[in-house]
């Protein structure tokens, strides 16, 4: 079976339908529920890194010297805007300031801690500078004797964050923090801060990771439970199946009571449609009986009339057409009875033994012809036949076979689905293929000499018929005439 045809059939199937769209339903939560919780965490490593850059940014700023080209004693931040309001004491203080502008880079005084792990590994990616009025810069022990781009170092309104351009740090894959502070006599100085996309990334993957795990697992568990209540919620019509084969098969005469409450209405109409039906096979039966008597009495009165014929050829001739019509009227009364019974799944007759009795019979009628019947018919072989009707169809059809048989007769039966077919071959002539449909016209005979009214064929395939089976006539290997007789199988619980 390809995967698209099992496919199909599993979709065709309530529960896989249920199980199918509520897996669907599992997945989509299982992926909005992935993404959420990978949003959170996003936001909450960004954010993590954030503010330790921004406390860097804090740490820097409170050791800056007040020119902003240097670090001093550490200092509150508020002090740089005090300082412009600040008196220089001497001239010397004053020219030894403008003798340290010609310096590009300044680091006495420059505490140890700002350059703690992982400030310190050049190309990490975390850095720090800071931009004096002059463009004098400090910079971390991981920038070595590199300095940020113009773009990243970009400057604020004081006080302010950012001023960096975003383009120019996602081209970095950095995370940049950045702050203009207002140093003495209005001068301005930038501390930027970065650190690598790697950062957030790193972290997140590993995290992602770790609940993956746990919420795949989840995830099958509720399949898994799903398929387990889609069961556990199927199993009252499951019940309801096995009772409805119950009454078609004749072991129950109603459905029982469920439950379930939304099963309730339904097997309370299903009862309801059992109980009309078998009020109207009932009636029927009735109607059956009435015709039997008025046809059957009426004839047996005109029977015994021409019992009192004065000439015996015209006795012998009426007697014959008597029987004729008794024969058809019991024909058709029969299949009228088998119509208005409860159904013929009801029968579990036993093939084998009934071909066995039929044959003894045939055998000792056949017993100056020397004809031979094997029988090959397993013992469970059951049919969902009245045993009255089999008893005629196997008749009909061992007579026939012996009357034309060389020697042997062969009866065999082989199970098929649910249908047992019933094979009787003899080693006689044979049949044309016109003349096996001739034959079962009713009331044509191909041999005027032997006995018999041309019914008998015509009649099996009838009965047949009305059990939902069929007779097939053709040539058999032996050369003779083979009789396949279809019929319904039965369960093997009871033979009749």
């Amino acid at each position: 079976m390809t995967p698209r045809r099992a496919f199909g059939r599993f979709t065709r199937s309530l529960r896989g339908r249920l199980v199918l769209s509520a897996t669907v339903f599992v997945l989509i939560s299982m992926l909005v529920v992935g993404l959420v919780v990978g949003k959170m965490f996003e936001r909450f490593v960004h954010g993590e890194v954030e503010a330790r850059l921004e406390a860097q940014i804090s740490q820097i700023a409170q050791s800056l010297s007040p020119d902003g080209r240097s670090f001093g004693p550490a200092r509150n931040e508020a002090s740089w805007d005090r300082g412009s309001h600040r008196r220089e004491r001497s001239g010397e203080r004053a020219a030894e300031r403008d003798a340290d502008i010609d310096a590009p880079v300044h680091r006495r005084g420059r505490p140890g801690d700002l350059d703690r792990p992982p400030f310190d590994r050049p190309g990490s990616g975390w850095y720090w500078q800071v931009e004096g009025p002059d463009g004098s810069v400090l910079r971390s022990a991981s920038l070595a004797s590199e300095r940020l781009s113009s773009d990243l170092a970009g400057r604020a309104e004081p006080g302010g964050r950012g001023g960096h351009s975003r383009e120019a740090a996602a081209r970095a894959g950095l995370i940049v923090k950045s702050r203009e502070i207002a140093g003495p006599g209005g001068t301005r100085v930038v501390i930027v801060a970065t650190a690598p996309d790697a950062a957030v990334s790193r972290p997140l993957r590993e995290a992602s990771f770790a609940v993956a795990l746990p919420i795949g697992l989840c995830g099958l568990l509720l399949v898994g439970a799903i398929a387990l209540q889609v069961r556990f919620g199927l199993a009252p019509l499951e019940a309801l199946r096995a009772s409805l084969a119950a009454v078609r098969n004749g072991e129950r005469d109603r459905l029982p009571e469920v439950d379930a409450s939304e099963l309730r209405p339904l097997v309370e109409e299903l009862n309801a449609l059992i109980a009309q039906d078998a009020a109207n096979l009932r009636q029927a039966r009735r109607h059956v009986a009435n015709l039997a008597h008025g046809l059957k009495t009426p004839l047996a009165t005109l029977s015994a009339a021409f019992e009192r014929l004065p000439d015996a050829a015209d006795r012998a001739d009426l007697a014959g057409s008597i029987e004729l019509m008794d024969r058809r009227i019991r024909h058709h009364l029969r299949r009228a009875r088998a119509a208005a019974l409860d159904g013929h799944a009801r029968y579990r007759t036993s093939l084998a033994s009934h071909a066995a009795d039929i044959a003894a019979v045939v055998g000792r009628l056949r017993a100056d012809d020397e004809i031979g019947i094997d029988i090959a018919i397993a013992d469970d072989a059951l049919v969902a036949v009245e045993p009255e009707d089999l008893d005629e169809m196997l008749g009909n059809l061992l007579d026939n076979a012996a009357r034309h048989a060389a020697s042997r007769v062969r009866v065999t039966a082989e199970r098929e689905d649910r249908r047992i077919i019933l094979s009787i071959e003899d080693d006689g002539a044979g049949l044309t293929d016109a003349e096996t449909q001739a034959v079962l016209q009713p009331g044509r005979r191909l041999d005027e000499t032997q006995p018999g009214h041309g019914f008998g064929l015509p009649i099996t395939s009838e009965l047949a018929e009305l059990y939902g089976g069929s007779l097939r006539l053709r040539r058999g290997a032996s050369g003779g005439l083979l009789a396949q007789l279809t019929l319904p199988a039965a369960p093997a619980s009871a033979a009749a």
